[in-house]
């Protein structure tokens, strides 16, 4: 890294006891806003694509069929898998800060192209781009706000990162309204503008993440210390009317450039098979349960309940509140009631609220609006749930393989419970069977209900404690005290 050179094969230092004693301060405020409005951006694009469903089915713009539509739902998903990989280890190498600039890039290139796609593959294959620059940031955003972030407010802060995703999804329910149904542009033309908004805010992210630097514990096991402890001084400023704690324990590590990928696998599958076998679970149940609905809530009102097309974003945007809202009111819980109890919580009660709802759908009991809060009130508690398993993910594994990590699980969840759920469900849909979507529903139900008995055996009480007193370092050779 330009600037600063290895110190020495060890290094010692208390910047993560320093950094969890840090109060809250303008600068950590800062740094969310940065980096969680990535996911506002994520949320804008899903929420545009359910949004857009009707319009892009018209012969006069790329005239899709519900197959198609469904086929690059799963294309963004599968790019956002591809990205995640390729990214995610990449993050673990190259830095935090490097990494989330290049995906960002990658995004506002892809969906300023997506604007001007001319038919179903060209769409496909631009979204599947845009997806690979999302995919990407999982990692390096997930990274980075865990290891800036105070030990004690680190779940809340991490779950309401992730619930700004429903921020844009709100934001995208708002657009379409106002591009389709108070019909300021011409529905032929609306969805490419629609998509162009996506592109001139993330350029417009790419200047505020200038103020994020590279996090100090990843410059710390590269040995880049006096870089390390620049950042960590300056953090310090921010809270220099504040009393601090003494910092605590110092930690050794060999520096180290990279992991072999022997002593990932060795680590991912062996030592930590458990914890492996856990966030595998969880982001197969999550991401299945989500792709399941919300890729193709715009289809559902329009074929069940006749909703016209220019109105899907009314109800899109009340089932972006009711996710928003989930991870904001109860997110405190995750550090108080504690890990393990509020993932088991949240992963069962929506399974069974997704199978009630899905009941009741399928035996035509329930009016759209109803269907809408019903479905408002289930992702309350699944958006908290779903976020608990990035939270999950990227604190149980160790320092130097946690970006890789977040990707991997990401990647493996996405591609086993989220690719195929949009075409599994636009088939479903396809077919007009009330009963069969249900057996859809309840599938994804049950996933929800395995994954909270799997967080009951082997969750990790990780609330309010370091990352690295919850997993070391596999560079750390011990600790002391001050």
């Amino acid at each position: 890294m330009a600037g600063d050179s290895i110190t020495s094969a060890i290094v010692e230092s208390d910047i993560p006891a320093r950094l969890d004693r840090l109060p809250w301060t303008r600068w950590h405020s800062t740094i969310v806003a940065a980096l969680g409005i990535t996911w506002l951006l994520d949320g804008l694009e899903t929420m545009m694509g359910s949004a857009f469903v009707g319009i892009l089915k018209d012969s006069r713009t790329l005239g899709l069929s519900d197959a198609e539509i469904g086929l690059s739902a799963t294309g963004y998903l599968a790019g956002a898998v591809s990205g995640a990989l390729i990214f995610g280890y990449l993050t673990d190498r190259l830095g935090r800060r490097k990494l989330f600039f290049i995906t960002l890039t990658l995004y506002v290139i892809a969906t300023a192209a997506s604007a001007f796609a001319w038919n179903f593959w060209s769409f496909t294959i631009f979204r599947a781009l845009t997806g690979a620059g999302i995919g990407g940031e999982y990692a390096a955003i997930n990274s980075a706000i865990d290891e800036l972030i105070p030990a004690r407010v680190r779940g809340r802060v991490d779950l309401i990162v992730n619930s700004t995703f429903w921020i844009g999804a709100a934001l995208g329910s708002l657009g379409s309204i106002v591009l389709l149904h108070l019909q300021i542009l011409r529905p032929t033309v609306s969805w490419r503008f629609g998509y162009g908004i996506g592109a001139v805010l993330g350029a417009g992210v790419l200047l505020m993440r200038r103020y994020v630097p590279e996090s100090p514990r990843w410059l710390l096991t590269h040995g880049y210390k006096a870089q390390a402890e620049q950042v960590v001084a300056e953090v310090e400023e921010h809270a220099v009317h504040e009393r601090l704690p003494a910092p605590g324990e110092t930690i050794r590590l060999h520096v180290r450039r990279s992991t072999p990928w022997r002593e990932i696998f060795d680590n991912m599958f062996r030592i930590y098979r458990e914890r492996s076998i856990l966030g595998f679970t969880l982001m197969i149940a999550q991401a299945f349960f989500y792709n399941a609905v919300m890729f193709t809530y715009g289809l559902v009102l329009l074929r069940y309940y006749n909703v016209p097309a220019e109105s899907v974003g009314y109800y899109t945007f009340l089932l972006a509140i009711g996710n928003f809202l989930g991870p904001v009111l109860i997110g405190h819980l995750f550090d108080t009631v504690g890990r393990r109890r509020m993932i088991f919580i949240t992963y069962s009660v929506s399974g069974v609220l997704l199978a009630l709802t899905g009941w009741l759908f399928a035996h035509d009991l329930i009016t759209v609006h109803e269907q809408a809060l019903a479905w408002s009130i289930v992702f309350f508690v699944a958006s908290a749930a779903a976020s608990s398993a990035y939270l999950t993910v990227s604190e149980i594994f160790p320092l130097e393989i946690r970006a890789l990590a977040i990707s991997l699980f990401y990647a493996c969840g996405t591609l086993v419970g989220g690719v195929g759920a949009p075409a599994l469900f636009g088939y479903l849909i396809g077919t007009g069977s009330r009963e069969l979507l249900f057996r859809g529903y309840i599938a994804a139900a049950a996933l929800m209900v395995i994954a909270a008995v799997e967080e009951l055996w082997h969750g990790v009480a990780a609330e309010r404690k370091s990352l690295e007193s919850v997993t070391p370092p596999l560079s750390a050779v011990g600790t002391s005290e001050h």
